[in-house]
């Protein structure tokens, strides 16, 4: 093809483009003009053949849809038809006022062969005729077909809200992809304003029906009047001229128009997806022989009772009975190659591994039962989605680093109003809520009891109470804490979150926080990683800064004491013990909670003493306590701490430099709540006060 060929063409195609964008308003400004211009016989001959044309090929498509969305644009097809079979009939009452008196072709030779085959010259038939059509259109077809919109209309909204649910479950599952939810959402909000459309749509027919008995009548009486005073034509004349041009004119509008309801009830009337109605309704309706037997028998009996039209019943009842012979032959004795083709698909061994068969566990996710669903249902005022949004911002804010996005899935296997929270795919909180209940926790200091079911607050397992609505203030006046069951679901998860922040802490998120500081501080992070520290002791010791609460928000002092520390050591431990004395004021500060004076236990000399000798040549990663000793210890501080926390008071303990990192790790399981500090880690302006010494024995 030349250069030249080539442009052509192109021009082609955008004159080609350019017409089918003007097509649409031509159409509209030509129906529009025929009720305005006159216009000859011919041409309402092309118009009318065209009508015809048109509600066949929009029948057809009909039939072979298999989806309603498949022709979304259906309500505008009836809205344009409609209107041009209203232009029609006022372009051919025109015509047939000005000659009818010249004879039955004036307005056309389909006006006349409608008038004259199909209802054999007789007016009085054709009168009829028409009359059974437009019954058959307005009380039957249309009606039927705008109650079924209207209805589909109203379930497919109802419907929506469980539809985008479950795409955001999928989305949230990691089963689809975001590309795949908008589509889906998309279509959901098509399907609805489709059937939608098609309940408005409806109601053109209806009126298109109406008009057409309007129209005859008018076409009747002013043909009549126009024939016998203006033309001086007897009463019999006039009326075989106009009544029959009238009728002519109604059918062949009006059947066009039945053949536009009968595709609306297809679409409308569809159920199920992935077949035309032909091949749909022909396995289903003769897939069963003993469907087609009953029938031939029964088509038989009527065959046999005397006076009624034997040949015919007995013909369709040996059809009927050769068909259900058939089917029933073909289900006992199946073709060889259908028969092979289902020995193999039961023998055939299961294909080889892919890594498609793999699928990636959640970093955290939350699965809840049934009954919990409208929690993030945003039809039923469930905005737990959205809260759990707010949690990973909040946390994102405070703690220093994006956590994995919280995926959210139903489970059957959990109870009613449970739910649980999983890291990695390993549960590692579960709980219930009553969705139409509050949660009113009693901080401590609470007695009177409340009508309702008791519980714990599943974040810090105080007691608790679940009670009705109308309880609800009478339990903020009595010292409660009232919240509702998404505040309780999403309390719970922030605080799974914060505590197994350094679980959540992985290789991507090293990399994706350096990258975001790098924007600021490029030379710091070129200079840190891989030169002087490799990635994973990086990541190590942010992992033991989270685990002991330790915020990764002051990223540049945190990257600068690496930075000094780097060339003097490689262990995590040391490395994490210079980042935590860097970060002591706001670790301290975090601590008193804007008290001057911060209150700590310590330790007994003796028993600091023991613990040193015992581990004088250990790193401190490395330290080995005693088991009773270690037991002893742990129980001491748990003690203790619990009694720190009731008074209103952080549990800190206070130890030497070398013994902090091994004592935190030790007491971290058995008591949660309490901090372990060295004593460089207090800064020098801040006043201690000992509460508690710990003895070993204790």
């Amino acid at each position: 093809m030349s250069a030249t060929t080539f442009n052509e063409f192109m021009r082609q195609g955008i004159n080609l483009e350019q017409f089918k964008k003007m097509g649409a308003p031509a159409v509209i400004l030509i129906i529009l003009a025929m009720m305005i211009l006159p216009l000859p016989a011919t041409a309402l001959d092309l118009l009318f053949s065209f009508n015809i044309a048109i509600s066949l090929m929009v029948v057809v498509a009909s039939l072979y849809t298999t989806r309603p969305l498949d022709f979304s644009s259906f309500p505008t097809v009836l809205l344009v038809t409609t209107l041009l079979r209203l232009s029609l009939n006022v372009a051919s009452t025109r015509v047939v006022l000005i000659h009818g008196h010249e004879g039955t072709d004036a307005a056309g030779k389909v006006i006349e062969a409608f008038s004259h085959f199909l209802v054999g010259g007789n007016f009085a038939v054709g009168i009829v005729v028409f009359t059974i059509l437009m019954v058959i259109n307005f009380v039957v077809i249309t009606k039927g077909a705008g109650r079924i919109a209207e209805v589909s209309a109203r379930f497919t909204l109802d419907a929506m809200p469980g539809k985008q649910m479950a795409i955001d479950a999928d989305l949230n599952a990691g089963l689809i992809n975001e590309a795949e939810a908008k589509r889906r959402r998309v279509e959901t909000a098509q399907e609805a304003e489709f059937y939608g459309s098609m309940d408005g749509a409806s109601k053109f027919v209806r009126g298109d029906a109406i008009a057409g008995i309007l129209i005859l009548l008018v076409n009747v009486v002013g043909g009549l009047a126009v024939g016998m005073m203006q033309h001086g034509l007897p009463f019999a004349e006039a009326a075989r001229k106009y009544v029959m041009l009238a009728i002519g004119d109604g059918l062949v509008a009006q059947i066009p128009a039945l053949v536009i309801s009968v595709a609306a009830g297809l679409v409308v009337a569809r159920v199920g997806q992935g077949q035309d109605i032909g091949t749909q309704v022909a396995s289903q309706l003769f897939k069963s022989p003993q469907v087609l037997g009953i029938s031939a028998a029964i088509m038989a009996l009527m065959g046999m009772i005397p006076g009624m039209p034997n040949f015919a019943f007995l013909t369709f009842a040996g059809a009927l009975g050769y068909g259900a012979w058939k089917i029933s032959n073909k289900l006992a004795n199946p073709e060889p190659e259908v028969l092979d083709a289902a020995v193999s698909a039961a023998t055939k061994e299961p294909g080889e591994a892919t890594w498609a068969d793999l699928k990636p566990v959640d970093s955290i996710a939350l699965e809840i039962g049934y009954r919990l669903i409208p929690l993030v249902d945003n039809s039923s005022d469930g905005d737990l989605l959205r809260r759990v949004r707010a949690i990973r911002r909040k946390f994102t804010q405070d703690v220093g680093f994006l956590p994995p996005t919280i995926h959210i899935r139903d489970n059957l296997d959990l109870g009613a109003n449970h739910y649980r929270i999983l890291i990695n795919g390993v549960a590692v909180a579960e709980s219930e809520a009553q969705p139409k209940y509050f949660l009113a926790i009693d901080p401590g200091n609470v007695t009177m009891k409340l009508p309702g079911v008791a519980g714990v607050d599943p974040a810090f397992g105080l007691p608790a109470y679940w009670i009705d609505a109308k309880y609800k203030e009478q339990a903020k006046l009595s010292g409660y804490t009232v919240v509702d069951a998404p505040t309780v679901v999403a309390t719970h998860i922030s605080h799974v979150l914060l505590t197994q922040a350094a679980k959540l802490f992985g290789r991507s998120e090293l990399q994706e926080l350096l990258e975001h500081f790098s924007k600021a501080h490029p030379k710091l992070v070129e200079e840190l990683t891989p030169k002087m520290l490799s990635l994973s002791t990086v990541q190590r010791v942010f992992q033991n800064l989270l685990d002991e609460g330790v915020h990764l928000r002051d990223m540049r002092s945190i990257i600068d004491t690496l930075l000094d520390w780097a060339s003097r050591t490689q262990s995590a431990a040391d490395l994490t013990a210079a980042v935590r004395i860097t970060l002591s004021a706001s670790i301290v500060q975090q601590l008193s909670a804007g008290q001057d004076e911060l209150a700590v236990m310590v330790l007994d000399p003796n028993l600091e003493r023991i613990l040193a000798q015992s581990n004088q040549n250990a790193s401190a990663d490395q330290w080995v306590i005693e088991p009773g000793l270690a037991d002893s210890l742990t129980t001491r501080c748990a003690q203790e701490a619990s009694r720190m926390e009731a008074q209103g008071q952080t549990a800190v303990l206070l130890v030497p430099d070398r013994m902090r990192f091994p004592l935190a790790r030790m007491l971290r399981r058995a008591s949660p709540m309490l901090t372990v500090l060295a004593h460089s880690e207090i800064p020098e302006a801040r006043k201690i006060s000992v509460c508690t010494v710990i003895g070993g024995q204790g």
